[in-house]
């Protein structure tokens, strides 16, 4: 985890209208780096996982985890940079290893941000970083006080039933550890309505779409391979609270280089 970005971007012309608009929405000094890996052995594509600390200040609820890739063309002299912005880890592991990350290199290190609770966590991050496209992001939300929790409400298609998920993630700020809970709802309206009320429990979803062997599984690759950790701001345990900053639309400047 490093607190210095620099997209390496300054003898490069952006490939695209869609990656020069990509780059002039991210400001190198707002990112910190959670996770990230580089193609050997000349660096010509990158992902990235960043906490970006702007988002603290900027609009209410706006997701703070930005997911990040670089591919750089160096006999062309151009980059094409794409980047989405996910309320939780798990989602932005899995934007990045749909774009052909490996998923072991994307993991976030052990130690550095609060733990999860229980194995029941471990076992729905797991499943929304295995999804590729499975889930369709309808909304999120991210709230860092308290209670510092956040949000995502997507549409499975491996449903069989209920295929509105709404994924709860909450820090425990006492524990230093945090909770994910996967819901799931018949349409979009009723999701929204739980989300605005909270008086019942969060209805649970049914796992006739994995086999218990698979659940056994992919917890125990969760538990080798890294885990995701919580990282609003009230999840980073070893980031400084950041000072308010507005977000440059300018080059990123000399930093950490990608």
């Amino acid at each position: 985890m490093t607190a210095d970005l620099d997209f390496a971007l300054d003898d490069l012309e952006p490939a695209d209208l869609d990656s020069e608009q990509a780059e002039s929405l991210l400001w190198a000094g707002d990112l910190t780096v959670l996770a990230e890996h580089h193609t050997a052995p000349h660096r010509s594509h990158s992902y990235v996982v960043a906490h970006d600390t702007s988002a603290t200040w900027g609009v209410p609820g706006a997701p703070q985890v930005a997911a990040i890739k670089v591919a750089r063309d160096f006999g062309l002299g151009t980059f094409t940079l794409e980047s989405e912005y996910h309320a939780s880890v798990p989602f932005a592991q899995a934007w990045l290893i749909e774009r052909g990350c490996p998923p072991e290199k994307i993991a976030l290190a052990e130690g550095d941000f609060v733990e999860a609770a229980d194995e029941q966590t471990v076992r729905v991050q797991q499943m929304i970083r295995d999804g590729g496209q499975r889930y369709d992001v309808i909304d999120t939300w991210t709230w860092d006080d308290n209670p510092c929790e956040n949000w995502t409400l997507a549409r499975d298609s491996a449903a069989a039933e209920k295929p509105v998920r709404v994924f709860l993630e909450v820090v425990d700020p006492a524990t230093h550890t945090y909770t994910v809970r996967e819901g799931a709802f018949p349409d979009e309206d009723t999701a929204r309505d739980w989300l605005e009320d909270r008086s019942t429990p969060l209805p649970p979803a049914p796992d006739d779409h994995l086999a218990a062997d698979a659940l056994r599984a992919s917890v125990a690759l969760a538990r080798s391979t890294g885990h995701a950790g919580s990282v609003t701001a009230c999840g980073l345990d070893r980031i400084p609270a950041p000072a308010p900053s507005t977000v440059s639309v300018q080059r990123p400047g000399p930093g950490r280089s990608l």
